[in-house]
């Protein structure tokens, strides 16, 4: 959605996170909390992550715990 990719990892480490990219930019975003814990986004571009991750917070984790035994994680809606 926009040009922003959201990436997550087989086995990546804790805590629960997803990665994001923005043209040079790429940060790691807690799932929980919603923080960035590495990198650095844009404030326009790291809204529209942080509404997204919002909505599909419950989606987030089961993935996370997915990619953690792992197993086929599930796509999930983009924002709109």
């Amino acid at each position: 959605f926009y040009g922003i990719i959201i990436k997550m990892f087989f086995q990546d480490h804790s805590p629960a996170h997803f990665h994001a990219e923005y043209q040079e930019f790429e940060a790691l975003f807690d799932i929980n909390t919603l923080e960035i814990i590495k990198g650095h986004f844009p404030p326009r571009a790291r809204s529209m992550v942080t509404e997204w991750a919002a909505l599909h917070k419950n989606e987030l984790n089961e993935d996370w715990d997915r990619a953690q035994k792992p197993e086929t994680l599930f796509k999930i809606e983009p924002l709109k």
